[in-house]
């Protein structure tokens, strides 16, 4: 019997890495479903251009720098495709999706040296690069498919995608248009409009994506995605000091800034029941590779994102906060995990 000692740190639970970005795929299921449900096929097709053009991109980097291409089956670069593609439009011009993953494998992670080495979480700098270069593709979200005027089949979502028009000649700027005749657009997005126009916040609610709700459809897909993040959470696939921050920082930032201006600022609820926030708490902040890896660290890097999520969504020029957030608090990293680093065992400050 041969007992055998290593050095740390000694994992409790030995998982691969391939087994980990599939636990994260699969708890992404709800929350796409649901997504599906309001905003329709076009959110399968965007994940499928991500997805393809990723593995693609993986599969030409690592025959160029000489490494086997059989690297892929870790399914980080599948995982980056899938998140990205979450993230766009559903009727985004195919190219976006393309453009992005691209971006995400060549620029945020091989050349860093490839899985592991990477400084940012590649899916949201593919995102963020595609906000900033091409604004208008990237903010043509659609509103629930039942408050949309004309009907919309998943046909004419692909042709919407490829051609940019339906089978009956139909453009994406028509399907946004609201049974009211009024272009819609997200909760959050709708709000910062809504203020900078001089309405009230309670005047905003009153608009039909609202329906007295967080916002028709949004909220669902948090939930959805709070569900996975539970699941991932329960499997002790990510650690729960960072979703848990996160959310409650988030919260406590704007109930303390609803509290002293409801009239101008969105509540706490909406603020995490919309857009990206339990998708962003439970699958992009807890990126194993950019995100503090310390106790303390996982705390403040987790407070430093809601902080900025909350500042750029109120006060910056996106409604939509969490993608330039995560990208600024990837670079803090390092130095977090500096000053929180655990103090060896028996050591004595000299």
């Amino acid at each position: 019997m041969n007992f055998k000692v290593s050095s740390s740190p000694h994992n409790r639970i030995k998982r691969k890495t391939s087994d980990v970005m599939l636990a994260v795929i699969l708890a992404c299921i709800p929350g796409i479903l649901a997504q599906v449900w309001y905003f329709g096929i076009g959110v399968l097709v965007q994940i499928a251009l991500a997805i393809t053009a990723a593995l693609l991109t993986e599969i030409i980097c690592l025959r160029q720098r000489n490494r086997s291409f059989m690297q892929i089956k870790d399914n980080s670069a599948l995982l980056t495709g899938l998140l990205l593609g979450i993230c766009l439009p559903p009727l985004a011009p195919w190219w976006i999706a393309v453009i992005g993953a691209c971006f995400a494998i060549v620029i945020a992670k091989q050349i860093y040296g490839g899985l592991g080495q990477n400084l940012f979480n590649p899916a949201m700098a593919g995102y963020v690069v595609l906000l900033v270069s091409f604004p208008l593709a990237m903010t043509l979200w659609l509103p629930p498919l039942n408050l949309i005027e004309y009907s919309l089949s998943a046909w004419d979502m692909i042709l919407v995608i490829f051609t940019g028009y339906s089978d009956q000649g139909y453009s994406l700027a028509q399907f946004r248009t609201s049974l009211d005749g009024i272009t819609m657009a997200t909760p959050l997005d709708a709000i910062k409009t809504g203020l900078s126009n001089q309405q009230t916040y309670q005047e905003i609610l009153q608009q039909n994506i609202f329906n007295h709700d967080f916002g028709i459809g949004w909220m669902q897909v948090n939930l959805a995605y709070l569900l996975g993040g539970l699941w991932l959470l329960q499997r002790k696939i990510i650690n729960w000091r960072i979703p848990l921050t996160f959310i409650a920082s988030l919260f406590l930032l704007s109930g303390i800034c609803y509290l002293a201006s409801p009239q101008s600022i969105a509540d706490p609820l909406m603020q995490i029941t919309s857009g990206a926030t339990m998708f962003a708490a439970f699958f992009i902040l807890t990126d194993p590779v950019t995100a503090s890896t310390t106790p303390k660290g996982r705390i403040i890097y987790a407070l430093l994102v809601a902080s900025l999520v909350f500042v750029i969504r109120n006060w910056g020029g996106y409604p939509e906060a969490v993608a330039f957030a995560v990208l600024l608090a990837n670079m803090c990293v390092p130095l977090i995990d500096y000053y929180t680093k655990p103090r060896t065992y028996g050591h004595v400050k000299g």
